[in-house]
């Protein structure tokens, strides 16, 4: 991971490292469970059409299938997101640690709603309506125990426990004082100055001369250089008007 010029460099904690790998755990586990789904969901749209043949929800077998594809879309989208979380948790992003909460949070509700239902044999929403013209819960969730492959339940759950362990144990060991430590703003360094480097320049005040040989303050004599010259290159004239004349110094008065 780079810093910002100028802030202390911080070492990545394995306990983010290891947040981080299970977060792409989760996203592959996502993709596997979505390739079971995608190689059943013919058989499962089959079942539904006969099973609701000649009621009134004789199209619940299309309905599901389309479901099924709008799901795996978002499944795959859930999955990118959690690799990208995953990379920016790594460089010490502390908005993506906040949006893997949420994400997380969502997801492990999901999860765990998914699991108790395939626990309780699908029949949480079963049931028929008041003209009793639809099947059951437990006849549709038969139907389908004989038409599905016999991998396809244990599988599916095996995929779902670990998905939901893993995106736990990632949840925590972002909250662990360490991760808060590294997620926390850094501080910037004190850098000592360069040897050889310019320092800056002072300023000049309006009108004052930028040549230290000649100061523009009033009644301060040159330290130096070469004296001024009239116009034209000549030196500056004496008393008698002569070019570069020598002036004495006047007597005192009464000598």
């Amino acid at each position: 991971m780079v810093d910002a010029p100028g802030t202390t460099p911080r070492a990545r904690p394995s306990v983010v490292t290891l947040s981080s790998w299970l977060l792409i755990l989760v996203a592959v586990i996502q993709v596997l469970n979505l390739i079971v789904t995608l190689s059943v969901i013919g058989t499962i749209r089959d079942v539904l059409k006969d099973a609701y043949a000649g009621t009134s929800a004789e199209s619940a077998g299309d309905i599901a299938y389309a479901f099924t594809i709008g799901s795996s879309i978002l499944t795959l989208l859930l999955a990118a997101g959690l690799v990208v979380l995953a990379l920016l948790n790594n460089r010490g992003k502390n908005a993506s640690r906040i949006t893997t909460w949420v994400l997380g949070g969502i997801l492990l509700c999901c999860t765990g709603g998914g699991l108790l239902n395939g626990v309780s044999g699908g029949t949480m929403g079963g049931g028929g309506n008041a003209n009793g013209d639809l099947p059951s819960g437990q006849e549709i969730q038969r139907r389908l125990e004989d038409a599905l492959p016999s991998w396809y339940g244990p599988v599916s759950l095996l995929l779902g426990i670990v998905a939901l362990l893993a995106l736990l144990a990632a949840l925590i060991l972002l909250a662990l004082p360490k991760a808060n430590e590294f997620f926390r703003k850094p501080k910037a360094a004190w850098e000592p100055p360069v040897p050889g480097g310019a320092y800056p320049a002072y300023p000049s005040t309006p009108g004052q001369s930028t040549d230290p040989a000649y100061p523009s303050t009033p009644g301060q004599q040159p330290t130096g250089g070469t004296p001024p010259t009239a116009p034209g290159g000549q030196p500056p004239a004496g008393p008698t008007g002569q070019p570069g004349e020598r002036r004495d110094p006047e007597p005192p008065p009464g000598s």
